[in-house]
């Protein structure tokens, strides 16, 4: 069954904000195109998501994957239902912390230190991804 996680960060602008719906299933359980993030840890997509959203998706589950492939020896599907945000209050890189939120909160996985920050000199926003290289 699928459930959502909504990444709030709020900041003098505003904030980011995502909404992501998934669910974890067995791979080979329907005959879905998916994305092989790493070993046996795939991702399905909803039709028409943005190129650059679905490689910041793949990342916040790569982040976990061997956590995910330890727990799931067999394999493990995350599929995604929906992503969606308010175009004023998103950032590709947020669809990476929503899924890392989801992920945690869904199948309490340690926390990886992906992290959204508000740069008040520069008035922007930063990303920190824990150990991980940054994507881009």
């Amino acid at each position: 069954m699928s459930s959502t996680f909504k990444y709030r960060f709020r900041s003098p602008f505003g904030g980011l904000a995502a909404d992501l719906t998934a669910e974890c299933a067995s791979p080979g359980a329907g005959e879905e195109f998916f994305l092989r993030v790493d070993g046996h840890v795939h991702l399905s997509l909803p039709q028409g998501v943005n190129w650059r959203d679905a490689a910041w998706l793949s990342f916040g589950l790569a982040v976990h994957a061997p956590d995910l492939a330890a727990e799931h020896p067999q394999g493990v599907l995350v599929r995604v239902v929906s992503l969606d945000f308010p175009l004023a209050h998103f950032r590709s890189e947020v669809a990476a912390l929503a899924m890392d939120g989801w992920l945690r909160q869904e199948l309490d996985l340690p926390d990886r230190g992906l992290r959204a920050v508000f740069d008040r000199e520069r008035a922007s926003y930063g990303f920190h991804w824990g150990d991980h290289a940054e994507l881009f």
